[in-house]
């Protein structure tokens, strides 16, 4: 029997022809001699050099033969892997033509336990809605850890929430996404409004393999393992991505988004991020302050006088990154690769692959790091972070604080977490954890609201709900509280 067959094509040498010119031969091989004794003649036909011709001959190295290739990126997602057979002279196109690259899922296993609160409709309210009346005593607080039996067989790979959400998620190891929680504006994904108490299986995306997800305050977006984005539930201000403004999408959709396969998504309040595989960085939705660093708040007068926002309705480049100096000139940041990409309320942090932080959008409480509370209209760069040694591995956003985890594993604040007390305008470093080595980090919410009417400041404290991992792989693990009180983060460290 043939062992490979190959068709020759005879002719000019690759001169252009006419129709009709030259002709097809067929030629069958009964071992790999032949056909590298073939290969070696056929190279050796004259035609349009390659360099003339516009393209570059790609082949893979012979050290990586027979082997499987990975690229990490950073916090277990985002991960990409190819495979790599034994073709001589190959071009590496062939190979990503029918072994294309994929996300994979967080090498971690482990079962879901919660505790906090759970009345998904009063967290981060003072009362629950009048047309939310039915839940209002709906969902109490829990003290300890607790599971849920509906995921007494499930392993799960990783938890998604965010500090403006009243909503979460679960990524299975199988790629599997749950949600639960409030679902006033369909961000649970599963065709209605109907608050759910425990998780639930989105259907709508059984058969994709997500490998990671981000919660808005009524949104959510679902990253699947070929890089497509798929959004839902509420979309007044185009942050679904969608190509339009409507009240809410309560069934998984893709987003309007034609460029290279995405691998990272982050959603604030009410605008959403992405970063493509060639670490250009995209947003869409509300720019109110800034924070989708398209050098512009999008504020127009409408009419009589109502302020409204030209919004970005289909994810939009950003293309420009800027550092300040002392004596307040502006230089623009050129090679700025986005590796991560982290969001609060209204700002936004990006990690490039030099380590550097830019931060931009609203900059009250100084969240954004510059020592000011200006906003920010475009990718600023946090100078503490531009020195050789002191560049940040992780980022993480509060609802109004940031957070980076330095190379040495040390963690880094700035912002507020109490409006109360005073703020910290540059990333200091938390004492309290200095020696220990950073892993992951979650973060909630906390208000102090003013009751007009009594005229007195009422603190409106909740505990924002918090998950962990218990985990199934060896080694030792801690989870660590940085204050006991309502929005402090939760450190997981080694």
């Amino acid at each position: 029997m043939p062992r490979k067959k190959v068709t020759e094509v005879s002719g000019n040498g690759g001169m252009k022809r006419k129709r009709g010119g030259g002709r097809k031969k067929d030629q069958d091989f009964s071992s790999d001699d032949e056909f590298d004794d073939f290969e070696q003649e056929n190279t050796k036909k004259p035609g349009k050099p390659a360099s003339k011709a516009g393209l570059q001959p790609v082949t893979v190295a012979d050290d990586v033969k027979e082997k499987i290739v990975s690229v990490s990126g950073t916090r277990g997602a985002g991960q990409l892997a190819f495979w790599s057979r034994r073709f001589h002279n190959a071009p590496l196109g062939f190979f990503f033509l029918f072994f294309p690259q994929k996300l994979e899922l967080p090498k971690v296993k482990g079962q879901l336990l919660i505790f906090g609160a759970t009345n998904w409709d009063l967290i981060g309210r003072k009362e629950v809605p009048k047309q939310q009346a039915a839940y209002r005593n709906l969902g109490q607080n829990l003290w300890g850890p607790h599971r849920y039996g509906c995921l007494s067989d499930v392993q799960v790979s990783c938890v998604v929430s965010g500090p403006c959400a009243a909503h979460s998620l679960i990524i299975t190891t199988e790629g599997k996404l749950w949600s639960w929680g409030r679902n006033e504006k369909g961000q649970l994904g599963h065709g209605d409004t109907k608050r759910l108490e425990a998780p639930k299986l989105v259907e709508a995306l059984v058969e994709e393999v997500v490998v990671s997800a981000a919660c808005g305050r009524n949104h959510t977006l679902a990253l699947t393992e070929n890089g497509t984005v798929y959004s839902f539930g509420e979309n007044k201000l185009g942050q679904l991505g969608q190509g339009n403004q409507t009240d809410a999408v309560l069934s998984p959709a893709t987003i309007q988004y034609n460029g290279q396969p995405l691998v990272k998504v982050s959603c604030g309040a009410e605008f959403s991020m992405v970063v493509d595989c060639k670490g250009n960085l995209y947003s869409f939705g509300c720019p109110e302050y800034g924070q989708l660093g398209h050098n512009s708040d999008g504020k127009f007068i409408a009419r009589a006088q109502r302020i409204e926002f030209d919004c970005e309705l289909i994810p939009r480049r950003v293309a420009i990154f800027i550092e300040r100096t002392k004596d307040g000139q502006v230089l623009p940041v050129p090679n700025v690769v986005a590796r991560d990409v982290a969001c609060g309320a209204n700002h936004t942090l990006v990690l490039d692959s030099q380590k550097r932080v830019f931060s931009w959008g609203f900059g009250g409480y100084g969240r954004l790091g510059h020592t000011e509370q200006k906003d920010e209209m475009v990718p600023r760069l946090v100078k503490l972070f531009d020195f050789p040694g002191r560049g940040a591995s992780q980022i993480y956003c509060g609802y109004q604080c940031s957070f980076a985890v330095s190379e040495m594993g040390g963690l880094f604040f700035w912002g507020v977490t109490n409006t109360s007390r005073e703020s910290t305008m540059y990333p200091k470093a938390v004492q309290d954890l200095c020696g220990w080595k950073i892993r992951s980090l979650a973060c909630g919410r906390n208000n102090s609201e003013k009751n007009a009417s009594e005229k007195r400041c009422n603190k409106f404290f909740f505990f924002y709900y918090y998950y962990y991992l218990t985990p199934l792989l060896p080694g030792p693990s801690s989870v660590t509280s940085c204050k006991a009180e309502s929005g402090a983060p939760v450190v997981l460290s080694t």
